[in-house]
């Protein structure tokens, strides 16, 4: 029965995916990511950013060749996210270690995601390298409102931490009201230990931030993305914005992280020093869980998974089977990220 378990299991789930043919009923499919595109810098210097201290600018040739290159692999990994079920590129991509809004356009503008008329939604962030979020939408899909950014304002030793702002957009996925919150929490540099209350802090935004959304929207569609530094067991997530796993527990005001589940069964979205983390995520709200209701007349999470396709996998040497990086030790490698982008459907029945 093991043997057939994995057989079993990809059965059930295209029966549940199917099942609106079964019943005669159609349904809509959208893709929502989030990617970390791994130093997506320009060939400029920016005298008003450290930006020297960027893998593209530590390159001593072809940096316009390099950049192109990695534009292209990147665009075209976009295109390929959730498009088996959803038929099309995300809907909605939050996006991290970008350098500026010129990247993001050239990034949009690409062969591979041109047609698909991506907008942009981006602010200057204070992080020393200047490395912002921002999210990226199909306009045929989704119609921003409302957005503004968060800074943590994180001190350490009564000095000021300058990490990235927390990005909030607001806005219509077809004719249902979502809020997104797009994250690039502050790295482990010194050690996970030594880190985290900085994290910790940078939960405490998020907490924030979704509490000023419910003031005015008890019942509201949040998904909080990003690239957390953190593991979905760690305090910031299970102590601070108490997510549940299980979604049997998952109360109102509650958020629930499909990745822990994930986490728990060993997958990973990056590897560094022969240790697997998974700290890309997207945590979503009770409105968005289906319960086993089965009631898909709104917007609900249909399944959450990570986009990890064989061609960003590196195949070869000491670091084989890790996202295939775009940069090492001072050279370009050829890869994509290190870091795998995460997907998750929303799905409801068509009236």
């Amino acid at each position: 029965m093991k043997k057939n378990l994995p057989i079993l299991i990809v059965f059930l789930l295209s029966i549940t995916f199917s099942f609106s043919q079964n019943k005669g009923k159609k349904y809509t499919i959208r893709t929502i990511a989030f990617y970390n595109l791994e130093n997506l810098f320009d060939t400029i210097n920016d005298v008003s950013k450290n930006d020297e201290a960027s893998p593209m600018m530590e390159l001593k040739s072809n940096r316009s060749k390099v950049y192109w290159d990695k534009i292209d692999k990147l665009a075209s990994t976009i295109a390929k996210i959730g498009l088996d079920k959803a038929k099309t590129s995300p809907a909605i991509i939050g996006v991290s270690e970008v350098e500026n809004l010129n990247v993001l356009e050239d990034l949009v503008k690409s062969k591979h995601l041109a047609k698909q008329h991506y907008g942009i939604i981006h602010y200057d962030s204070p992080d020393k390298r200047g490395i912002d979020v921002a999210l990226l939408y199909q306009k045929r899909y989704f119609k921003p409102v409302y957005h503004e950014t968060f800074n943590p304002n994180i001190y350490r030793e009564n000095r000021k931490v300058y990490t990235r702002d927390q990005l909030l957009v607001t806005g219509y996925l077809d004719d249902e009201l979502i809020h997104l919150i797009v994250n690039h929490w502050p790295s482990r540099s010194g050690g996970e230990a030594k880190s985290r209350p900085l994290r910790e802090k940078a939960a405490y935004q998020n907490v924030k931030i979704i509490e000023k959304i419910r003031e005015t929207a008890p019942n509201a569609k949040i998904l909080t993305m990003g690239d957390f530094n953190d593991d979905p067991i760690n305090s910031s997530f299970k102590k601070v914005l108490k997510t549940k796993s299980k979604k049997q527990n998952v109360g109102k005001n509650d958020m629930y992280n499909p990745y822990e589940d994930l986490h728990r069964r060993g997958f990973n979205t990056l590897a560094y020093r022969d240790h697997l983390n998974l700290f890309d995520m997207i945590l979503i709200s009770s409105p968005l869980l289906d319960k086993g209701e089965k009631d898909f007349s709104s917007y609900k999470m249909f399944k959450a998974m990570i986009f990890n396709k064989r061609f960003l996998s590196d195949k070869k040497g000491p670091f084989k089977g890790y996202p295939f990086r775009s940069f090492s030790n001072g050279v370009y490698t050829g890869g994509y990220s290190d870091h795998y982008p995460v997907y998750l459907y929303l799905i409801k029945e068509k009236q």
